[in-house]
C-alpha cells in the first residue's frame, strides 16, 4: 500500500483531529454559558441549536463554493471563519452578551458544514470498494477531538483576569489554527479518475427516488437528530439542573464523543462483512437501548450509559448512511446530492437541538427521552420499504 495514494485521507484526518474540537467544546459549554448569560433558562441551549442551524444553512453554499473553487480553498476559508468565530465567542462571553455568543455559534456551525465535506473529499480520493474503511479511518479523528476538545474547554475555563469560559474559546481558536496550518501546507485537491458512460443527466426527482438514497438520508438524519437532542440537553441537565460537577459532565461528554468514533476501528469492516443495511438496523436498535437507559432517575450512570449507547448508535447510522450515499450518485451529480443530503440531515438535527432547552424547562429529562422516540420511529417505514438487502 503506497501512502501517497492515501494522502488526502491522512492529511484530512490530522486536520480533523484539531478542527473537530470546535463541536465538543461548544456542546460541553454552550448550554452552561447560555444558562449564565441568557435572559431565561429556556434559552440556555439556544447557542447549540443556532450552531446546528448554522450547519444546515451553510451546507448548500459550502458544496456550491467547492464545486467552483475546489476543496482546498473551501476548507481554508471555512477554517478561517471558524477561528474568527471562536474569538468572537470569547468576546461575547467577555461582554456578557448572549446575542454575540449566539452569532459566534452560528458561524461555528457554518464551519462545521465545511468540515462535513471532508468525508466526501476522502470518498472521492479512493476506489469505491475502499470507501467504508477509509471513512471509518477518517472518523477516528473524532477520538482525538473527543479527548482534546472538552479537555481544552475545561482546563482553560478559568483564567485569572477573565470571565469564566473566555479562555475555553481562545483555546478553541488555537486548535483551529493548527488545523488551518495542516490544510495550508499539506492538502492538495485530488480525485479518483472515473469512467462514467455518457448518459442523459438525471433530474433530482429521479435521483432522490432511489431506495438506497432514501435510506442513506433517513438513517443519517434520524441518527443526527436524536443524537443532537440528547447530547444538547445533557450538559445543561447534568450540571445546571441535577448539580453534577463540571468534571463529571465533562467525562460524560468525552465518553459520548469517544463512543461516537471508537467504533470506527471496526465499523467499516463490519459494513464490508455484514452489509450496510444490517449496520443501520443495529444502529437503530442501539438508539432504542439508549432511550431505555436514560428513562427514569438521571443519576451519573444513567447519563453515562445513555450517552455511550447514543454515540455507538449514531456511528452505525451515520457511517452506514454516508456509505450508501456515495453509492447513489454519479460523479457529475456529487455536489448537488451531497448538498441536499447535508441540508436535510442537519435541518432535522436542528429540530432536535432546538427542542432540547424547551423540553428540559417544561417536562425535564424524561421529556427529552419521550421526544426521541417519534424521531427514531421515522426510520421504521424506511427500513421496511427498503427491505431488499443493501450492500
Amino acid at each position: 500500500m503506497k501512502l501517497e495514494n492515501y494522502r488526502t485521507l491522512i492529511v484530512l484526518t490530522f486536520a480533523q483531529c484539531f478542527g473537530q474540537t470546535a463541536a465538543p467544546i461548544l456542546v460541553l459549554l454552550g448550554g452552561i454559558v447560555g444558562a449564565q448569560i441568557a435572559p431565561s433558562l429556556d434559552w440556555a441551549t439556544l447557542p447549540i441549536a443556532i450552531q446546528i442551524i448554522g450547519i444546515a444553512s451553510a451546507t448548500i453554499p459550502a458544496s456550491y463554493l467547492m464545486s467552483k473553487v475546489g476543496r482546498k480553498a473551501g476548507f481554508l476559508g471555512g477554517t478561517a471563519l471558524a477561528i474568527f468565530a471562536a474569538l468572537f465567542a470569547a468576546w461575547g462571553i467577555y461582554q456578557q452578551s448572549f446575542a454575540l455568543f449566539c452569532i459566534a455559534s452560528f458561524f461555528i456551525g457554518n464551519y462545521i458544514a465545511f468540515l462535513q465535506q471532508f468525508r466526501f473529499a476522502v470518498a472521492e480520493s479512493v476506489p469505491k470498494h475502499q470507501i467504508p474503511k477509509c471513512l471509518s479511518f477518517l472518523m477516528l479523528a473524532g477520538i482525538v477531538a473527543a479527548l482534546l476538545g472538552p479537555e481544552v474547554g475545561r482546563r482553560f475555563s478559568v483564567i485569572e483576569g477573565l470571565p469564566d469560559y473566555v479562555g475555553s474559546f481562545l483555546g478553541m481558536a488555537a486548535m483551529l489554527s493548527v488545523s488551518l496550518l495542516i490544510l495550508l501546507v499539506f492538502y492538495r485537491n485530488t480525485a479518483m479518475e472515473t469512467h462514467e458512460q455518457a448518459s442523459a443527466d438525471r433530474s433530482l426527482g429521479q435521483i432522490f427516488r432511489q431506495p438506497t438514497l432514501i435510506l442513506a438520508i433517513a438513517s443519517a438524519a434520524v441518527g443526527y437528530s436524536v443524537m443532537s437532542l440528547i447530547m444538547t440537553a445533557t450538559p445543561l441537565s447534568m450540571h445546571e439542573l441535577d448539580l453534577h460537577s463540571l468534571d463529571d459532565t465533562t467525562r460524560v461528554i468525552q465518553s459520548h464523543i469517544l463512543a461516537m468514533y471508537v467504533p470506527s476501528f471496526f465499523s467499516g469492516f463490519l459494513i464490508s462483512w455484514l452489509g450496510v443495511k444490517r449496520i443501520i438496523q443495529a444502529g437503530f436498535a442501539l438508539m432504542l437501548v439508549c432511550v431505555a437507559i436514560g428513562w427514569g432517575q438521571p443519576d451519573f450512570i444513567n447519563y453515562w450509559g445513555t450517552l455511550v449507547f447514543l454515540g455507538v448508535g449514531w456511528n452505525f447510522l451515520f457511517l452506514g448512511g454516508t456509505t450508501l450515499l456515495t453509492q447513489s450518485y454519479r460523479n457529475s451529480e456529487r455536489f448537488k446530492v451531497q448538498a441536499v443530503n447535508d441540508f436535510l440531515v442537519f435541518g432535522l438535527q436542528a429540530v432536535g437541538s432546538l427542542s432540547a432547552g424547551v423540553l428540559l424547562a417544561s417536562i425535564g429529562w424524561s421529556g427529552v427521552m419521550v421526544f426521541s422516540l417519534p424521531l427514531l420511529l421515522l426510520l421504521v417505514p424506511v427500513l421496511f420499504i427498503t427491505r431488499e438487502p443493501a450492500t
